[in-house]
Protein backbone atom coordinates (compact mmCIF):
# COMPACT_ATOMS: atom_id res chain seq x y z
CA UNK A 1 0.00 0.00 0.00
CA UNK A 2 1.25 3.52 -0.75
CA UNK A 3 0.42 6.53 1.54
CA UNK A 4 -1.23 9.32 0.00
CA UNK A 5 1.49 11.95 -1.35
CA UNK A 6 2.93 14.85 0.30
CA UNK A 7 1.71 18.30 -0.68
CA UNK A 8 4.04 20.21 1.11
CA UNK A 9 8.33 20.37 -0.15
CA UNK A 10 10.82 21.82 2.08
CA UNK A 11 12.95 24.59 0.79
CA UNK A 12 15.86 23.38 2.09
CA UNK A 13 19.65 25.87 2.69
CA UNK A 14 22.09 26.24 -0.69
CA UNK A 15 25.23 25.72 0.59
CA UNK A 16 28.05 27.36 -1.96
CA UNK A 17 31.32 25.72 -1.10
CA UNK A 18 32.68 27.11 -4.17
CA UNK A 19 33.28 30.11 -2.13
CA UNK A 20 34.67 28.86 1.06
CA UNK A 21 38.04 29.47 0.98
CA UNK A 22 37.54 33.52 0.32
CA UNK A 23 34.75 33.53 2.37
CA UNK A 24 34.64 30.81 5.24
CA UNK A 25 33.39 32.35 8.36
CA UNK A 26 30.28 33.63 6.16
CA UNK A 27 29.30 30.08 4.65
CA UNK A 28 30.13 28.65 8.36
CA UNK A 29 27.36 31.12 9.66
CA UNK A 30 24.78 29.46 7.05
CA UNK A 31 26.07 26.12 8.04
CA UNK A 32 25.35 26.86 11.70
CA UNK A 33 21.85 28.39 10.96
CA UNK A 34 21.04 25.24 8.41
CA UNK A 35 22.40 22.82 10.91
CA UNK A 36 20.28 24.20 13.97
CA UNK A 37 17.15 24.75 12.45
CA UNK A 38 16.87 21.94 9.74
CA UNK A 39 19.94 19.39 10.02
CA UNK A 40 19.76 19.11 6.00
CA UNK A 41 20.64 21.58 3.47
CA UNK A 42 21.74 21.11 -0.30
CA UNK A 43 25.79 20.98 -0.51
CA UNK A 44 26.37 22.72 -4.44
CA UNK A 45 29.81 23.49 -6.19
CA UNK A 46 30.94 20.72 -3.89
CA UNK A 47 33.90 19.72 -6.46
CA UNK A 48 33.02 16.35 -7.64
CA UNK A 49 32.58 15.77 -11.25
CA UNK A 50 28.71 15.42 -12.52
CA UNK A 51 30.90 12.67 -14.59
CA UNK A 52 31.59 10.76 -12.39
CA UNK A 53 28.44 11.13 -10.08
CA UNK A 54 26.66 9.93 -13.35
CA UNK A 55 29.60 7.15 -14.19
CA UNK A 56 28.16 5.98 -10.41
CA UNK A 57 24.94 6.01 -10.93
CA UNK A 58 25.21 4.00 -14.49
CA UNK A 59 27.74 1.25 -12.60
CA UNK A 60 25.00 1.17 -9.43
CA UNK A 61 22.45 0.29 -11.95
CA UNK A 62 24.56 -2.21 -13.59
CA UNK A 63 25.08 -4.09 -10.11
CA UNK A 64 21.85 -4.13 -8.80
CA UNK A 65 20.21 -5.20 -12.15
CA UNK A 66 22.32 -8.85 -11.95
CA UNK A 67 20.25 -11.84 -10.98
CA UNK A 68 19.73 -12.14 -7.10
CA UNK A 69 21.78 -15.13 -6.92
CA UNK A 70 24.79 -13.25 -8.05
CA UNK A 71 25.06 -10.46 -5.99
CA UNK A 72 24.09 -12.72 -3.01
CA UNK A 73 27.56 -13.86 -3.77
CA UNK A 74 28.90 -10.78 -2.43
CA UNK A 75 26.60 -11.22 0.66
CA UNK A 76 27.28 -8.53 3.40
CA UNK A 77 30.29 -9.94 5.70
CA UNK A 78 31.47 -7.51 8.26
CA UNK A 79 29.12 -4.53 7.39
CA UNK A 80 30.37 -4.37 3.45
CA UNK A 81 28.75 -6.07 0.29
CA UNK A 82 25.25 -6.69 -0.26
CA UNK A 83 21.87 -6.79 1.31
CA UNK A 84 19.01 -7.82 -0.56
CA UNK A 85 15.25 -6.36 -0.10
CA UNK A 86 13.98 -6.43 3.42
CA UNK A 87 17.39 -7.20 4.99
CA UNK A 88 17.19 -4.30 7.25
CA UNK A 89 14.99 -1.93 8.51
CA UNK A 90 15.71 1.19 9.77
CA UNK A 91 12.54 1.87 12.28
CA UNK A 92 12.31 -1.62 14.58
CA UNK A 93 9.16 -0.31 15.85
CA UNK A 94 7.14 -0.80 12.80
CA UNK A 95 5.62 -4.12 12.24
CA UNK A 96 6.92 -3.95 8.67
CA UNK A 97 9.00 -7.11 7.67
CA UNK A 98 11.74 -4.77 6.86
CA UNK A 99 12.62 -2.07 4.19
CA UNK A 100 12.21 -2.24 0.19
CA UNK A 101 15.37 -1.59 -0.58
CA UNK A 102 18.69 -3.19 -1.62
CA UNK A 103 21.76 -2.09 -0.83
CA UNK A 104 25.64 -2.50 -1.03
CA UNK A 105 28.12 -1.29 0.83
CA UNK A 106 31.71 0.06 0.55
CA UNK A 107 33.98 1.38 3.37
CA UNK A 108 37.41 2.23 3.83
CA UNK A 109 39.36 1.51 0.55
CA UNK A 110 42.87 1.04 2.83
CA UNK A 111 40.88 -1.61 5.08
CA UNK A 112 39.88 -1.33 8.90
CA UNK A 113 40.38 -4.26 11.15
CA UNK A 114 38.45 -6.90 10.18
CA UNK A 115 36.37 -4.95 7.01
CA UNK A 116 37.43 -6.23 4.12
CA UNK A 117 35.85 -4.64 0.66
CA UNK A 118 34.51 -7.22 -1.73
CA UNK A 119 34.27 -6.55 -4.92
CA UNK A 120 32.09 -7.80 -8.21
CA UNK A 121 34.36 -9.52 -10.86
CA UNK A 122 36.11 -7.64 -13.52
CA UNK A 123 35.21 -10.12 -15.81
CA UNK A 124 31.33 -9.36 -15.18
CA UNK A 125 31.32 -5.20 -14.73
CA UNK A 126 35.17 -4.33 -15.30
CA UNK A 127 34.86 -0.74 -14.42
CA UNK A 128 33.29 -1.05 -11.62
CA UNK A 129 35.85 -1.26 -8.71
CA UNK A 130 37.59 1.84 -10.38
CA UNK A 131 34.68 3.99 -10.29
CA UNK A 132 33.60 3.67 -7.19
CA UNK A 133 37.48 3.91 -5.73
CA UNK A 134 37.31 7.16 -7.60
CA UNK A 135 33.71 8.33 -6.24
CA UNK A 136 34.93 7.17 -2.57
CA UNK A 137 38.05 9.44 -2.45
CA UNK A 138 36.67 12.47 -4.02
CA UNK A 139 33.37 12.67 -1.70
CA UNK A 140 35.47 11.69 1.53
CA UNK A 141 37.75 14.67 0.74
CA UNK A 142 34.27 16.80 0.24
CA UNK A 143 33.16 15.40 3.53
CA UNK A 144 36.52 16.29 5.38
CA UNK A 145 36.37 19.90 4.06
CA UNK A 146 32.55 20.06 5.21
CA UNK A 147 33.69 19.00 8.57
CA UNK A 148 36.18 21.84 9.00
CA UNK A 149 33.25 24.39 8.24
CA UNK A 150 31.19 22.95 10.75
CA UNK A 151 33.62 23.13 13.36
CA UNK A 152 33.72 26.91 12.62
CA UNK A 153 30.07 26.75 12.40
CA UNK A 154 30.55 25.72 16.35
CA UNK A 155 32.87 28.27 17.09
CA UNK A 156 35.95 25.64 17.13
CA UNK A 157 39.15 25.90 15.09
CA UNK A 158 38.98 24.19 11.93
CA UNK A 159 41.08 21.51 12.46
CA UNK A 160 39.03 20.19 15.90
CA UNK A 161 37.52 17.12 14.44
CA UNK A 162 41.01 16.20 13.49
CA UNK A 163 42.61 17.17 17.00
CA UNK A 164 39.97 14.80 18.54
CA UNK A 165 40.50 11.95 16.60
CA UNK A 166 37.81 11.12 14.44
CA UNK A 167 39.00 12.41 11.27
CA UNK A 168 42.29 10.99 11.51
CA UNK A 169 40.91 7.77 10.20
CA UNK A 170 37.76 8.19 9.38
CA UNK A 171 35.03 5.59 9.08
CA UNK A 172 33.45 6.11 5.99
CA UNK A 173 30.92 4.30 4.12
CA UNK A 174 29.92 4.36 0.99
CA UNK A 175 25.97 2.95 0.60
CA UNK A 176 24.78 2.07 -2.88
CA UNK A 177 20.49 2.27 -2.76
CA UNK A 178 17.80 0.67 -4.89
CA UNK A 179 14.55 0.95 -4.55
CA UNK A 180 12.44 -1.05 -6.79
CA UNK A 181 9.34 0.38 -8.09
CA UNK A 182 7.16 -2.84 -8.27
CA UNK A 183 5.95 -4.30 -4.83
CA UNK A 184 4.19 -6.86 -3.54
CA UNK A 185 0.36 -5.95 -2.61
CA UNK A 186 0.02 -5.53 0.74
CA UNK A 187 -2.48 -3.90 3.27
CA UNK A 188 0.28 -2.53 5.32
CA UNK A 189 2.32 0.86 4.68
CA UNK A 190 5.35 -0.27 3.06
CA UNK A 191 8.80 1.97 3.31
CA UNK A 192 11.74 2.03 1.16
CA UNK A 193 13.26 3.37 4.00
CA UNK A 194 11.75 3.71 7.21
CA UNK A 195 11.57 6.75 9.56
CA UNK A 196 15.04 6.99 10.92
CA UNK A 197 18.00 9.45 12.09
CA UNK A 198 21.80 8.70 10.63
CA UNK A 199 24.08 7.08 12.81
CA UNK A 200 27.42 9.05 12.64
CA UNK A 201 28.91 12.73 11.94
CA UNK A 202 27.81 13.65 8.54
CA UNK A 203 26.06 11.92 5.74
CA UNK A 204 26.84 13.33 1.93
CA UNK A 205 23.72 11.90 -0.24
CA UNK A 206 23.67 11.61 -4.21
CA UNK A 207 19.86 11.05 -5.36
CA UNK A 208 18.53 10.87 -8.64
CA UNK A 209 15.55 12.70 -9.84
CA UNK A 210 13.03 9.91 -8.30
CA UNK A 211 11.15 11.63 -5.36
CA UNK A 212 10.22 9.76 -1.96
CA UNK A 213 12.73 11.54 0.32
CA UNK A 214 11.13 13.00 3.48
CA UNK A 215 11.93 14.61 6.67
CA UNK A 216 10.45 15.13 9.48
CA UNK A 217 11.85 18.66 11.24
CA UNK A 218 10.23 17.82 14.84
CA UNK A 219 10.69 14.12 15.67
CA UNK A 220 9.53 14.24 19.23
CA UNK A 221 6.14 15.96 18.19
CA UNK A 222 2.91 14.07 17.25
CA UNK A 223 1.33 13.98 14.96
CA UNK A 224 4.69 13.83 12.83
CA UNK A 225 4.81 16.28 9.79
CA UNK A 226 6.88 15.20 6.95
CA UNK A 227 7.73 16.66 3.76
CA UNK A 228 9.01 16.23 0.47
CA UNK A 229 12.70 16.89 -0.11
CA UNK A 230 13.16 18.23 -3.72
CA UNK A 231 15.77 16.51 -5.85
CA UNK A 232 18.63 19.43 -7.07
CA UNK A 233 20.58 18.47 -9.63
CA UNK A 234 24.32 18.02 -9.61
CA UNK A 235 23.73 18.50 -5.39
CA UNK A 236 24.36 17.10 -2.40
CA UNK A 237 21.57 16.74 0.27
CA UNK A 238 23.72 16.73 3.46
CA UNK A 239 22.29 15.90 6.90
CA UNK A 240 23.52 15.29 10.26
CA UNK A 241 24.13 12.25 12.49
CA UNK A 242 23.39 11.38 15.92
CA UNK A 243 26.63 11.82 17.42
CA UNK A 244 26.77 15.14 15.93
CA UNK A 245 24.00 15.90 18.18
CA UNK A 246 25.61 14.19 21.05
CA UNK A 247 28.84 16.29 20.01
CA UNK A 248 26.75 19.68 20.04
CA UNK A 249 24.37 18.41 22.77
CA UNK A 250 21.25 18.93 20.44
CA UNK A 251 21.92 22.26 19.24
CA UNK A 252 22.91 20.76 15.59
CA UNK A 253 19.60 18.76 14.54
CA UNK A 254 20.35 14.88 13.47
CA UNK A 255 16.43 15.10 12.11
CA UNK A 256 14.07 12.14 11.15
CA UNK A 257 14.15 11.14 7.73
CA UNK A 258 12.61 8.42 5.35
CA UNK A 259 11.98 7.55 2.04
CA UNK A 260 8.61 6.03 0.57
CA UNK A 261 7.78 4.09 -2.20
CA UNK A 262 6.75 5.76 -5.43
CA UNK A 263 5.84 2.99 -8.18
CA UNK A 264 8.93 4.25 -9.45
CA UNK A 265 12.63 2.42 -9.99
CA UNK A 266 15.12 5.00 -7.66
CA UNK A 267 18.54 5.09 -7.38
CA UNK A 268 21.06 7.26 -4.72
CA UNK A 269 24.27 7.02 -3.27
CA UNK A 270 24.98 7.99 0.75
CA UNK A 271 28.25 8.34 2.33
CA UNK A 272 28.18 8.13 5.89
CA UNK A 273 31.71 9.86 7.04
CA UNK A 274 31.86 8.65 10.58
CA UNK A 275 34.68 9.19 13.06
CA UNK A 276 37.24 6.35 13.87
CA UNK A 277 35.72 4.19 15.97
CA UNK A 278 38.07 5.14 18.85
CA UNK A 279 36.87 8.30 19.06
CA UNK A 280 35.09 9.41 22.34
CA UNK A 281 31.80 11.27 21.25
CA UNK A 282 31.23 13.89 24.39
CA UNK A 283 29.98 16.83 24.78
CA UNK A 284 31.45 19.95 23.20
CA UNK A 285 32.62 22.60 26.20
CA UNK A 286 30.69 25.06 24.08
CA UNK A 287 27.26 23.55 23.75
CA UNK A 288 26.65 23.06 27.96
CA UNK A 289 26.09 24.80 30.82
CA UNK A 290 24.85 24.90 33.92
CA UNK A 291 21.61 25.34 32.71
CA UNK A 292 21.76 23.39 30.27
CA UNK A 293 24.07 20.10 31.30
CA UNK A 294 24.88 17.29 28.73
CA UNK A 295 22.05 15.31 27.53
CA UNK A 296 24.14 12.21 26.21
CA UNK A 297 27.06 10.44 28.72
CA UNK A 298 30.43 9.66 26.59
CA UNK A 299 30.78 6.68 24.44
CA UNK A 300 33.22 5.39 22.07
CA UNK A 301 32.11 6.38 18.39
CA UNK A 302 32.44 2.23 17.36
CA UNK A 303 30.55 1.15 19.96
CA UNK A 304 27.60 3.31 19.50
CA UNK A 305 27.49 2.46 16.15
CA UNK A 306 28.06 -1.15 16.45
CA UNK A 307 24.46 -0.84 18.47
CA UNK A 308 22.61 1.18 16.14
CA UNK A 309 23.83 -0.85 12.95
CA UNK A 310 22.97 -4.42 14.41
CA UNK A 311 18.88 -2.78 15.57
CA UNK A 312 18.62 -2.34 12.06
CA UNK A 313 19.81 -5.46 10.85
CA UNK A 314 19.02 -8.04 13.53
CA UNK A 315 15.92 -6.97 14.84
CA UNK A 316 13.84 -7.97 11.88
Amino acid sequence: MYPPPMAKSLELPVIDLSSSNSNSISIANSIRKACTEYGFFYLINHGVEEQLLQNVFVESRKFFSLPLEEKMKLSRKEDVGFSPIYAENLDPSTTSKGDLKETFHIGPLEGYGSHVNQWPSIERLPSWRFVMEEYYQKVLSVGKRLSSLIAMALNLEDDFFEKVGALDKPYGFLRLLHYPGKMEATEEVVYGASAHSDYGMITLLATDSVPGLQVCREKVKQPQIWEDVKHVKGAFIINLGDMMERWTNCLFRSTLHRVMPTGKERYSMAFFLDPNPDCMVECLKSCCNDSSPPRFPPIRSGDYLRARINAAYYSL
